[in-house]
C-alpha cells in the first residue's frame, strides 16, 4: 500500500515537479537501467544532491572558455526574467578551411530536466579536452545553449518565472527568454538543431494498465516533426540519416529508444500520441526552418537522481552521434536542405493536418512483476498525418501596418519580411471569419481562439508601411503555420491577432507574380 500511495503522488499533483517521492523500485533500476561506468566531472557529479544550477554551470564554463580560447567563444543572448545572463558558446576550429555545418544544440529549456544540462556540458568538456574528438572540431560548427530557463533549472520547476512553458512559445513568442533564443538560433541559421528534454516515466494514465500499472521501459524517445509544412524529403532524412544512426550506436552501448510517445485521455480511454506537428516546440519550429532538427526525451522526470548518470551520458552520446554525423555527411546535407528549400516553394500550405489511427504495440514496465511486458494500445501517429485542410501557397502573405508586433515575429522567427514603400491598389484574397470560438480557460497566457474562414477575392488600397512576406523563402514553412488562421499555432489562434465573427482580417494572401 505504502508503494502504491507513493506511485499516485508521484504521477500526479504538486509533487511532480518537486521531485520529493521515486516511485521507482531498486530492483527496476538495477535490471533495467543500471548506471554506467563512465567519470563525469561536471558540477551534479561533485556533490552528493541536488543538480546543477546556474551559478555551478557558470563555474565550470568559464576555466574551460579561458584555457580553449581557440576554439570556444563564449557570448550572452539576453537575461532570464530574473535577470540572470543566458550563455550562448561557440565551439569549432577556426583554422579549419573546410565549409562546416552548424549544429545546434539546447537543454534545459524545462527547468525540472537536469539531465539536458548536464549531458551538454560533459559534452563541451570532451570536445574540447578528449582528443577523440577533436578532428569533429574541423567539420562542424556547434552553438550551444546548455540552460535556457534558467530561473526554472535554479528552482528545478518546469516553466519560465511567469509561469509560462517556454517549449509551448516558439511562435506565439510571448516568453521574454522565448525570444532571444530564438533569435540566437535564427542568427546562428542551424543546419542540423538538438533539443534536450527529460520525460516522465511514471504517469497518471499508466496506473490504469496493468494489475497495478506501468511505466514507460525506453531509456530515450526521439521527436522528430510529422509536420507537412515540413518538406518529405527532409523529414525522411531526419528519421533515416541521423536517427535511425543514432538509435543504432545507443543499442550497441545498452540503451533502448523508441519515436517519442505520450498519453492523454480520450473519453475515458486511454490514447498514445506519438510525434508532433505542432509549431509551438521547438522539433517542428527547428524544422520549418529548414534545418535537419530531433527533439530528445531521456527517461528522468520524477527520479531524482536515480541512474542519473546513465541519463547525462545518453545525452551525451546521442548529441556526439548527431555531431558524428553532421560531419561525416556535410556535402548530403547541403544538398537535401537546398532540395528541401527548392520543394517548399512548389507545395501547397497545408494548414490542419490529421493524425493516422492505428494500433501498435509498445513496451512497458509491469509494476506488479517488475518485468517487461508488450501492450497494444490505439495510436495516434503524427508521423503519419494526412491533410485535413491546405491552400495553394500565395505569392506573398500581406499584413497591415497595424501588425508591426507580428511581422516582428516574424523577423525573430527567421521569416523575411518587407516594408511597400508607397500606397497601391492591389488584387488579393481576404480571410472572413465565418465560425469563431473563443475559449473561457487561458492556455499558456492566452485565451485561444478558434476559427473557420472564407476566402473572397478583393482589391484593396495597401497602405504605405503594409509588411509583405513573398513565400520564395527558406523560412516560409513558419509563415505558414503563423498567418493561415486555422492553424492550430497562428497569430490568430494564440489571441494574438484578435477577431470575431463576421470580421474581416488584417491578413491578406497576393497571388500576382508583380513584386510590390
Amino acid at each position: 500500500m505504502k508503494k502504491l500511495i507513493i506511485l499516485i503522488l508521484a504521477c500526479t499533483g504538486p509533487f511532480c515537479s518537486a521531485q520529493l517521492f521515486n516511485p521507482q523500485s531498486k530492483k527496476i533500476t538495477a535490471r533495467y537501467f543500471p548506471e554506467m561506468e563512465a567519470e563525469i566531472n561536471t558540477p551534479a557529479f561533485l556533490k552528493k544532491r541536488g543538480f546543477t544550477n546556474y551559478t555551478e554551470m557558470m563555474s565550470f564554463l568559464e576555466p574551460l572558455v579561458k584555457q580553449h580560447q581557440k576554439n570556444i567563444r563564449l557570448s550572452y543572448i539576453g537575461k532570464s526574467q530574473k535577470g540572470l545572463s543566458i550563455p550562448l558558446l561557440l565551439i569549432s576550429n577556426p583554422n579549419s578551411s573546410a565549409e562546416k555545418i552548424r549544429v545546434w544544440i539546447q537543454a534545459g529549456i524545462h527547468g525540472n530536466e537536469p539531465a539536458s544540462t548536464e549531458g551538454v556540458l560533459f559534452l563541451i568538456g570532451q570536445l574540447l579536452e578528449n582528443p577523440e574528438y577533436r578532428d569533429l572540431l574541423d567539420r562542424v560548427e556547434i552553438g550551444i545553449i546548455p540552460m535556457a530557463n534558467i530561473d526554472g533549472s535554479n528552482k528545478q520547476l518546469r516553466p519560465a518565472a511567469n509561469g509560462l512553458d517556454l517549449n509551448r512559445d516558439q511562435t506565439k513568442l510571448m516568453v521574454p527568454e522565448s525570444v532571444v533564443l530564438k533569435q540566437a538560433f535564427t542568427d546562428f541559421n542551424a543546419q542540423v538543431a538538438l533539443d534536450f528534454h527529460e520525460f516522465r516515466p511514471y504517469r497518471r494514465d499508466y496506473l490504469q494498465m496493468g494489475t497495478f500499472g506501468l511505466t514507460n521501459a525506453y531509456d530515450v524517445m526521439f521527436l522528430y516533426s510529422g509536420n507537412l509544412n515540413v518538406p518529405e524529403p527532409l523529414r525522411k532524412y531526419t528519421e533515416h540519416a541521423f536517427v535511425e544512426r543514432t538509435e543504432t550506436r545507443l543499442r550497441k552501448k545498452g540503451l533502448t529508444t523508441h519515436a517519442y510517445f505520450t498519453s492523454s485521455d480520450y473519453q475515458g480511454y486511454t490514447v498514445f500520441n506519438q510525434g508532433s506537428v505542432n509549431a509551438r516546440s521547438s522539433a517542428t519550429s527547428y524544422a520549418l526552418a529548414n534545418c535537419i532538427s530531433t527533439l530528445v526525451e531521456v527517461r528522468g522526470i520524477g527520479l531524482g537522481r536515480t541512474s542519473f548518470k546513465r541519463r547525462t551520458m545518453t545525452t551525451f552520446l546521442i548529441a556526439l552521434s548527431y555531431i558524428k554525423t553532421a560531419a561525416e555527411n556535410g556535402d548530403a546535407i547541403r544538398e537535401v536542405l537546398a532540395a528541401s528549400s527548392e520543394q517548399r516553394k512548389d507545395d501547397p500550405a497545408v494548414v490542419k493536418s490529421r493524425r493516422k489511427v492505428l494500433r501498435r504495440p509498445l513496451d512497458f514496465i509491469d509494476l506488479h512483476t517488475e518485468k517487461k511486458t508488450e501492450e497494444t494500445v490505439i495510436l495516434r501517429d503524427a508521423l503519419q498525418s494526412t491533410p485535413l485542410l491546405g491552400r495553394p501557397l500565395p505569392k506573398a502573405y500581406i499584413l497591415l501596418p497595424t501588425q508591426e508586433k507580428m511581422a516582428e515575429k516574424l523577423r525573430v522567427l527567421g521569416v523575411t519580411v518587407e516594408m511597400s514603400d508607397k500606397t497601391v491598389e492591389i488584387p488579393v484574397e481576404t480571410y472572413r471569419i465565418r465560425e469563431y470560438y473563443r475559449a473561457a480557460q487561458k492556455y499558456e497566457g492566452t485565451h485561444r481562439q478558434t476559427v473557420k474562414t472564407t476566402l473572397s477575392p478583393k482589391t484593396i488600397t495597401l497602405p504605405e508601411g503594409s509588411f509583405i512576406i513573398y513565400t520564395d523563402q527558406k523560412n516560409i514553412g513558419l509563415a505558414v503555420e503563423t498567418l493561415e488562421p486555422e492553424a492550430s499555432n497562428s497569430f490568430v489562434s494564440f489571441n494574438l491577432i484578435p477577431t470575431g465573427e463576421g470580421e474581416e482580417l488584417p491578413v491578406y494572401r497576393y497571388n500576382s507574380n508583380i513584386k510590390l
